[in-house]
């Protein structure tokens, strides 16, 4: 007899929500506030350089190096724009903090239009929800800002866990709050590798939100979600042999 479904796990950043603005109009603006007049497409190319050379140095905002997500991040913006020319200390600085804990608030994200509905379904199934997300400790307060929060149990970053997806560790660890088997999970996410495969190989019911049609050639139809509004009936399918296999 197959395990009943008891959770399901969510991805965050284009799951859920997504960015609104690019890193060069972020950084840009508060550049601008302060005085500076700079290019976006300069501060996006620095940033991107940047990001790279942190993410291949210290991985998972360094964590397992003494760092963290507050001064890896510090650190990425006060890069970007040294790369910039912008050398007064004081001033990168201002930038790195404003910038940090600017990124928390809701008009910097766009909450994807099926995303209330789809965790509000869970809900009424009676299923308990719960975050599996590559991110930093200010997902409490983004999530919160976008009127999300309220819906998990618990939310488990990538920072907290010690680990990122695609590291099956987080995902066990997940499991250990949820207090169920793998069978007994769904995840949900739009990263092939990070998500789909890795949570699938330890046996949680990986769903892949496949909103660009991406992975038509790579993933089972009945594992995949072109939007969150199929996400009920799938659910609802779960007695479905084909849907779990």
């Amino acid at each position: 007899m197959r395990a009943p479904l008891r959770w399901v796990l969510w991805d965050v950043r284009d799951t859920l929500l997504k960015v609104r603005f690019s890193v060069g109009d972020q950084y840009y603006k508060e550049a601008e506030r302060m005085g500076l007049s700079l290019s976006p497409a300069n501060i996006n190319t620095a940033f991107l350089q940047v990001y790279k050379q942190y993410s291949s140095r210290f991985p998972n905002y360094g964590v397992s190096q003494g760092l963290n997500g507050e001064v890896w991040w510090k650190g990425v913006v006060r890069d970007t724009f040294s790369h910039c020319r912008v050398q007064d200390p004081v001033l990168l600085d201002s930038l790195a903090d404003s910038l940090y804990h600017n990124f928390c608030r809701a008009e910097n994200w766009e909450v994807f239009p099926d995303s209330a509905a789809a965790l509000e379904s869970c809900a009424s199934l009676g299923l308990e929800l719960g975050v599996v997300s590559n991110f930093d400790r200010r997902l409490e307060t983004i999530l919160d800002t976008c009127g999300l929060l309220s819906h998990f149990r618990f939310l488990l970053t990538s920072e907290e866990a010690g680990v990122a997806k695609p590291n099956t560790s987080i995902f066990e660890q997940a499991l250990q709050r949820c207090g169920v088997p793998a069978a007994s999970v769904v995840h949900i996410g739009d990263h092939y590798e990070k998500d789909y495969v890795a949570s699938r190989s330890l046996g949680i019911h990986g769903l892949l939100l496949d909103r660009s049609k991406e992975h038509t050639h790579d993933v089972p139809r009945e594992h995949r979600l072109s939007s969150l509004a199929e996400l009920p009936t799938k659910l609802k399918l779960q007695h479905l042999a084909k849907l779990w296999t």
